[in-house]
């Protein structure tokens, strides 16, 4: 049987931002929309009300001025190395609160295996590589920097 790919020119990276603006689930699931897919992972990550063991009160992303760019070329890397119609990603930036959406990432394949491991390797990768910091400020007066270099 075939797999139907997107059509010529067709680029799989249908969507890549970091904004300061609130995430939406529908954004990413309309930009990845269409019938050769019968698989779309999701994965939503939002900010908690605890970290290692300490209550979070505040929370607040900052960006390297790349970071835009490297988001871009992980979801490219993504797209080449696993068999998926189209791959989607965006990451807040700025001050967030408890429940807020932080990271939104999407793919979609013909089968759901191709999805969940292009996902996971997404956001792992998204995690390691994407200059993105976050300031935690937990309840007992103690702060936190992760991911800075």
């Amino acid at each position: 049987m075939s797999n139907p790919q997107p059509g010529p020119g067709s680029d799989p990276v249908r969507l890549v931002a970091i904004r300061d603006t609130p995430l939406d689930v529908t954004e990413v699931l309309d930009a990845l929309d269409d019938d050769g897919s019968g698989g779309l992972t999701l994965f939503v990550g939002k900010v908690r009300d605890h970290d290692g063991g300490k209550g979070v009160v505040g929370l607040g992303y900052s960006a390297h001025p790349t970071a835009a760019a490297r988001l871009e070329d992980v979801c490219r890397r993504v797209a080449e190395e696993h068999d998926v119609r189209a791959v989607a990603a965006v990451h807040r930036v700025g001050e967030l609160r408890i429940g807020d959406l932080a990271v939104v990432v999407a793919t979609t394949a013909a089968h759901r295996g191709d999805a969940f491991a292009a996902s996971r390797a997404l956001i792992d990768t998204l995690k390691a590589e994407v200059p993105i910091w976050k300031h935690q400020l937990f309840d007992d007066d103690t702060e936190e920097w992760v991911g800075t270099p």
